[in-house]
């Protein structure tokens, strides 16, 4: 039986190689009944996935079934375990399980190793990991740019793989999202070129429909530091009303914040390598130290703490399903003498 063991926390590259999966495996008119996805949060539905890969497939092509969150390699229980290695030697072989979980598999459990051992025998298992570079993982997010363009059969020169870095971070979903943009941008300023060849994205292009976003952003992040709250709120407002995703516009205004913040930490210990910083700060490009140090200049760290935990907090709350605007404002509007006095 072939088990597909996908893990990692970047959510985006492991859908698309899930939905590969299921686009090899499963015949488009027989889906319905060929394909189920399990909630592995709950004890039954890992049962109930195991009876169901019992089960062939019907009609034409494969089966799929897709355990979301699951306990097979993180935790698994006695029963569950026993379950797996009765129900392993009945599946028939164009069904595939696929065990998705974004914690590492715990290489000490019975379970794991039993699956290790199908992988290692089965031409058609496979384990792959997907994990976003850390913030200040510079080669990391430019790896990171150049897996979803080669996806997407797209192609960048250095420079423009590091704006497209500084522009968005260690974002994959974000990332893959503008990457298709420009790659429908270019395909539309060159309607008569057709070719297999990977479509090149200029740094024109990048700076028109990326840059312009995150500049906006950037000077509500300006806004912040220096204070002028009720100001940086009504522009978050307008840029909320005119379709600007919320979690991206708090990914940039929280990695501006971590940049102010490194560099100044940076900076009392004495750094003045340039280069280091950038590195050490996750900034791609050295020259920007320049600038970030003229912006918080005056600031202190304590004032650069506040705004990032305000940050922070305003994400969580995004992402808790809490109302944008509203998060913006339960946490900007909350009086600080720390922000309001540097």
């Amino acid at each position: 039986m072939p088990i597909h063991l996908i893990w990692g926390d970047d959510y985006e590259a492991c859908n698309r190689e899930i939905e590969e999966i299921i686009h090899t495996v499963i015949d488009p008119s027989w889906k319905s009944f060929n394909y189920s996805q399990i909630d592995g949060n709950d004890p039954k539905q890992n049962f109930r996935a195991l009876e169901e890969v019992q089960s062939a497939p019907l009609g034409s092509g494969g089966r799929v079934v897709l355990v979301r969150r699951s306990p097979f390699c993180n935790g698994c229980s006695i029963e569950l375990a026993n379950k797996l290695e009765q129900s392993i030697k009945l599946v028939p072989d164009n069904t595939h399980l696929i065990l998705n979980n974004s914690k590492k598999p715990d290489k000490r459990l019975k379970t794991t190793k039993l699956i290790d051992r199908i992988i290692q025998s089965n031409t058609f298992s496979k384990e792959k990991s997907f994990l976003l570079p850390l913030p200040w993982d510079i080669n990391g997010q430019r790896n990171l740019v150049k897996n979803i363009l080669y996806k997407l059969n797209l192609k960048m020169n250095h420079e423009t793989i590091d704006l497209i870095v500084e522009s968005i971070g260690n974002d994959s979903s974000l990332i893959n999202t503008e990457l298709q943009k420009l790659s429908l941008f270019a395909e539309a300023v060159n309607k008569n070129s057709i070719t297999n060849e990977p479509r090149e994205i200029s740094k024109e292009l990048v700076n028109k429909l990326i840059q312009n976003n995150s500049t906006n952003a950037l000077e509500i992040a300006n806004l912040l530091l220096k204070g002028q709250r009720v100001i940086a709120l009504s522009k978050i407002q307008s840029l909320l009303k005119n379709g600007e995703p919320a979690l991206r516009l708090i990914t940039t205004l929280t990695g501006q914040s971590r940049g102010w913040l490194w560099v100044h930490l940076l900076d009392l210990q004495g750094n003045q390598d340039v280069k280091d910083i950038a590195k050490l700060a996750g900034i791609a490009n050295p020259k920007r130290i320049f600038v970030i140090r003229k912006q918080i200049q005056g600031k202190s760290l304590e004032a650069l703490l506040e705004l990032m935990r305000k940050l922070l907090k305003i994400e969580a709350s995004i992402k808790s399903g809490t109302n944008p605007i509203d998060s913006f404002k339960d946490n900007l509007l909350t009086e600080s003498k720390i922000l309001t006095n540097n």
